[in-house]
């Protein structure tokens, strides 16, 4: 048994022993955050607003220098313009080359929801202001499941109809009126039966409730005094415990799901409302008081916590889920877990705490020195402006005196009695103080006229390039702030936020990216792909890394124009990521504007190589004896012809000339020839074929000879 807590270890707790652990650490994380945390954090909210110092004199200047806010209004722009350009600051990483679209899509889709889905701008901006002037700012994300009901009129439908809509998810029948359709003909009746043999044609008028539920997931920024975390913690993952407290109305918790009888028995106040960030930041909320006429809009505190707890008793602490009503910390549910979604930024944290030091912090004692000067400076040129006067009592009129009308008279009983004590102004003398605290903020913030946007060609006592070396070293401490709030938050914002879509997007959706219609599905995506930051310290401003792009296209285009497209040092793939990049420096977001999308590994369909010279000629020369080859073939085949015709004429006229004979001798000697002339004309006709055959012969042996010639 642990004798401080009283729980037997190795055995599962009860809900006893949970409740009195829970309540225990709240307790511990509260006091230290509303005790400690809260009132350094709520004086330095009050210096950021300038609020007077409390020993302010009468009759006396109570001025305040804006020290802490100037400052960090001139952080905020350029921390913005980081996160907010169209580069990607943070970008998931794929552990193979088949994953680069999936991490790409998934990167843009985290974007797509933090600045879509939720106003990135604001939120971001909110927890950047937190962070530089109230140590953190702190981040938390969740799925929302918004329910909307709808009701739905429909007229004149048929059964198939009305069953295709009542059979839609989400739809409930509210009214229904049906009635026979005058349009459909009569039902068929059975003359000997009198039973009706097809159905009667209904319509249906129909009012239907259909219940959409959008599912999206939200990022929220939390005011400082809403999260606690313990004492010891180091980060978010070692912590005991990490929460989140607000003021809930009874109506939204209800709504989530608890019972209305539960959640009005823990109404009532709460230390939450009288807390001091609070009124530092919003004093006014000081006159609020319970809506007693509106009952569901009184408030409870509803504590979300995130405690290791060996519940099971198995020896080894287990992350939960356990949501809290009441200052008495009543725990109202208890689930597992298996992430803490929360995420904080601090400028310049601290090792081994989990609480840094914030821009606030480094200038609050310049602003109250400076205040102090100031307000000296200003007291010593209202008295060399407006002196003090010496009178002779009795002998002066008091209300002359007091008037402060110029050139009002002053009436006296006798001349010299009243006497102006000249005082001399030395507020002069402290403007080097006052330029040395300057020196001291800039020094510890890095901000200064250089930062702020000085341009270099504007000065003419220096040079270009030694004021170009100032901003960038006063840049670098802004860089810094940067790549702190991407490694410590940023990070652990996006790989939450891909666990969460992974877990809870079920289907997929379609978003418009780049001025196309894209369709999400992460339920394929690696949940646990890590995150990387490009912010980059001491890369110059946008105007040095636009020219140094240009300078890589420049070069880009030489080695494409020199080595061709497929050379092995760059590829059209990096040209176009080039030019996708100096647009997006220019300001402009989508580059598919002016430029298509490649893969980094694009080359263009290799073409035939050039022929050889002399390879070419020999071709030409083949070619040409080629086409003499086909001549001299031609020009047998046509003397072939030739020949054939010759010998066919010259045969049809010795066979003209045999007939005329036959017949002479036929009519002269009275005998029939016709047997004799027949084998005559056999005879001639196998002569004619032997001749073709050795005509068609030759012709082929003459072009068989030139074969060779190829």
């Amino acid at each position: 048994m642990n004798l401080a807590t009283g729980i037997k270890s190795g055995e599962p707790m009860d809900e006893t022993e949970v409740q009195a652990i829970v309540a225990a650490e709240l307790v511990d994380a509260t006091n230290f955050i509303d005790l400690e945390i809260g009132n350094l954090r709520a004086r330095a909210t009050e210096y950021y607003f300038g609020d007077p110092f409390g020993d302010e004199e009468e009759g006396r200047s109570q001025v305040v220098s804006m020290d802490v806010r100037d400052t960090v209004q001139a952080i905020l722009p350029s921390l913005m313009r980081i996160f907010f350009s169209s580069e990607n600051v943070v970008q998931y990483v794929p552990r193979s080359m088949e994953d680069a679209p999936m991490a790409e899509q998934a990167t843009d889709y985290v974007r797509y929801i933090l600045n879509e889905d939720n106003n990135g701008f604001v939120l971001f901006h909110s927890i950047f202001k937190d962070a530089l002037v109230r140590k953190t700012g702190v981040c938390k994300w969740w799925v929302d499941e918004h329910i909307e009901i709808k009701n739905e009129n429909y007229t004149g439908l048929d059964d198939a109809q009305l069953s295709l809509i009542l059979g839609q998810e989400g739809v409930e029948m509210v009214d229904l009126m049906s009635a026979e359709d005058p349009s459909a003909p009569p039902p068929v009746i059975d003359p000997l039966s009198g039973q009706q043999l097809t159905p009667t044609v209904m319509i249906h008028d129909v009012t239907v409730s259909r219940k959409v539920i959008t599912k999206r997931f939200r990022v929220e920024s939390l005011a400082p005094e809403e999260f606690i975390v313990d004492r010891r913690a180091r980060t978010l993952e070692d912590a005991d415990i990490v929460a989140h407290r607000k003021l809930a109305t009874v109506s939204e918790l209800v709504a989530m799901g608890y019972d209305q009888e539960l959640v009005e028995s823990n109404t009532g106040e709460d230390e939450l409302d009288t807390n001091i960030e609070r009124i530092a930041r919003n004093p006014a909320q000081m006159m609020f008081g319970e809506s007693a006429n509106n009952p569901a809009q009184r408030r409870v505190l509803y504590t979300e916590s995130y405690i290791r707890l060996d519940q099971d008793g198995d020896g080894v602490a287990e992350l939960r889920k356990i949501c809290t009503m009441g200052p008495s910390y009543k725990i109202v549910a208890n689930d597992p877990a298996d992430d803490v979604p929360f995420a904080y930024f601090c400028p310049d944290p601290e090792p081994h705490t989990l609480f840094g030091m914030s821009t606030a912090d480094v200038t609050m004692d310049i602003q109250r020195i400076k205040s102090v000067i100031l307000r000296n400076m200003l007291d010593s040129l209202a008295q060399s402006i407006h002196p003090r006067t010496g009178v002779v009592e009795g002998q002066v009129n008091l209300d002359d005196v007091l008037n402060n009308e110029n050139g009002a008279i002053i009436r006296m009983r006798a001349p010299g009695m009243v006497q102006p004590f000249t005082t001399p102004f030395v507020g002069g003398q402290a403007f080097p103080m006052m330029e040395y605290m300057d020196q001291v903020k800039e020094a510890r913030t890095g901000m200064s006229k250089a930062s702020m946007g000085l341009n270099a060609d504007a000065l003419q006592s220096t040079t270009k390039l030694a004021v170009q070396a100032t901003v960038q070293a006063a840049q670098q401490h802004i860089e810094l702030i940067a790549r702190v709030f991407s490694e410590i938050g940023m990070k652990r914002l996006f790989k939450g936020l891909l666990r969460l879509i992974t877990q809870h997007q079920d289907k997929p959706r379609v978003i418009r990216l780049r001025n196309q219609w894209v369709q999400i599905d992460p339920r394929g995506w690696d949940a646990s792909m890590d995150v990387s930051v490009n912010v980059g310290l001491g890369t110059g401003g946008i105007d040095e890394k636009i020219q140094f792009l240009q300078a890589i296209a420049g070069k880009q285009e030489q080695l494409l124009q020199t080595l061709g497209p497929n050379n092995p040092l760059v590829t059209m793939g990096q040209y176009a990521n080039t030019l996708t990049k100096l647009v997006e420096m220019a300001g402009y977001k989508d580059s598919s504007q002016f430029f298509n999308q490649l893969p980094m590994d694009y080359a263009p369909p290799q073409q035939p190589p050039q022929p050889d010279p002399t390879q070419a000629l020999a071709q030409v020369q083949i070619q040409s004896i080629q086409a003499d080859i086909q001549k001299k073939a031609a020009e047998l085949a046509l003397e072939r012809e030739k020949m054939i015709r010759a010998d066919d004429r010259e045969r049809d006229r010795i066979a003209q000339d045999g007939i005329l004979k036959r017949q002479e001798m036929e009519l002269k000697y009275q005998v029939n020839l016709a047997a004799t002339q027949a084998e005559i004309d056999a005879k001639v006709a196998m002569d004619r074929e032997r001749m073709q055959m050795q005509a068609i012969n030759q012709a082929q042996q003459a072009v068989t000879a030139a074969q060779p010639m190829q």
